[in-house]
């Protein structure tokens, strides 16, 4: 359910009370409240945990602001993020590796050269609200994405110092400090792991910065992974542990119908085997169209400039096309080149439109592999996962 405003505040006040353990003081906010504060813009689903949408037409920037990045929380942010408690935190490295390893942030930041690249972050689900049937999850729309500015280290170079025994490496896996729903200490909120070849492919990243300030509680602080074209929920916050494993990971958010999809069509509705799903690892090419909204009105001979963003987990963007007449003609987009791989790209082209009327336009991105976004929503899956259709807004010429 989608929660206006003063229902968000309401619930997580309620939530406030209901955890507190000891009782805080009834002036002192709860990171949850802390996050609403800094993201007024933002369409809050869920309280508790904080999950939170973007308009599109706020993703109109090269660069998301930190104000306007979309949030998606599995359970409850650590206390020491909000208030920038480093005491007693540090990154263990473990697995199979023949020196394991605690860094410090200081150490990260000193030890190892540090990189900056503008990297989108898409929760997998976004688009799950196109599928029909509904399926179980937060129903995002389009905004469950941002491409943030990001600062770190290569995850490469720190697990070189560690010596891992390459022969036995399979996956990496992440464990963050983020508290169960459910208040027990012994249960996880997600850990999630990426093939040992990504997490060593030079771009996979430690970070600590966002958009050249420290991590904002709700986005990991002190520290985070940012696992390029791959699903939101690889790119761990708050990291406490990395364990090189020797096997597949089999945490929370790796089974089931976690983050899984089916490897043959599903009819929409129908059940699958778990044993039939498969992890998801590269996120298909999409665009969205920034400006302007659906439902704007132009004067017929009016020239109307339309822009977006576009991007794929299998690398650059090669196109953007544009059709107002249901798919029948299609014309091409201005294309920028992305600042470095895996950032978004935006695209513009003014149009006419030939006369009064409605008129839906589409948008549509190749990347370069030749994968195309389809008209309709994909093929369903039991968690409404990868919804890459293509976006379509309304235009009304008078």
């Amino acid at each position: 359910m989608i929660l206006d405003r003063r229902s968000f505040l309401q619930g997580v006040t309620a939530a406030a009370v209901g955890l507190a353990a000891p009782r805080r003081a009834a002036a002192e906010p709860s990171p949850e409240e802390l996050i609403l504060g800094g993201k007024p813009d933002l369409r809050i689903h869920q309280a508790r945990p904080v999950n939170a949408e973007t308009p599109v037409t706020l993703l109109d920037g090269d660069v998301t602001p930190n104000h306007h990045h979309f949030v998606r929380n599995h359970g409850l942010v650590p206390a020491r993020a909000p208030l920038r408690d480093l005491d007693g935190w540090s990154l263990t490295v473990d697995g199979v590796v023949d020196r394991p390893t605690a860094f410090t942030l200081e150490q990260l930041q000193e030890d190892f050269p540090s990189r900056t690249a503008n990297v989108v972050l898409e929760c997998a689900g976004n688009g799950r609200a196109g599928y029909r049937p509904q399926t179980k999850g937060t129903p995002w729309t389009l905004g469950a994405v941002g491409c943030a500015q990001w600062t770190g280290v290569l995850l490469r170079d720190v697990l070189d110092t560690l010596d891992v025994r390459l022969n036995d490496a399979v996956h990496v896996a992440f464990e963050g400090e983020d508290r169960h729903l459910s208040g027990d200490p012994g249960k996880q909120a997600l850990s999630r792991a990426i093939p040992f070849q990504k997490a060593v492919d030079g771009h996979t990243m430690l970070a600590w910065a966002m958009n050249g300030e420290p991590l904002p509680a709700e986005h990991g602080w002190p520290l985070r992974l940012i696992v390029p074209g791959y699903p939101g929920s690889a790119s761990g916050k708050w990291l406490r542990r990395l364990w090189v494993r020797d096997q597949e990971h089999d945490s929370e958010g790796m089974g089931g119908l976690s983050y899984r999809m089916p490897r043959h069509p599903v009819a929409p509705g129908g059940a699958v085997d778990p044993e039939q799903m498969q992890v998801i690892e590269q996120m298909p090419v999409k665009s969205i169209i920034t400006h302007p909204g659906t439902g704007v009105g132009v004067a017929a001979g009016e020239p109307l400039q339309i822009r977006g963003q576009a991007w794929s987990g299998a690398g650059r963007i090669t196109a953007v096309d544009l059709s107002w007449d249901f798919g029948n003609t299609w014309t091409a987009a201005n294309l920028q080149a992305p600042p470095n791989p895996y950032a978004w790209q935006r695209w513009a082209r003014p149009i006419t439109l030939p006369g009064p009327g409605y008129y839906e336009l589409w948008a549509r991105a190749t990347d370069e592999t030749g994968a195309m976004q389809p008209q309709v929503v994909p093929g369903w899956n039991p968690r409404g996962y990868l919804n890459h259709a293509m976006q379509r807004i309304a235009i009304q010429v008078t």
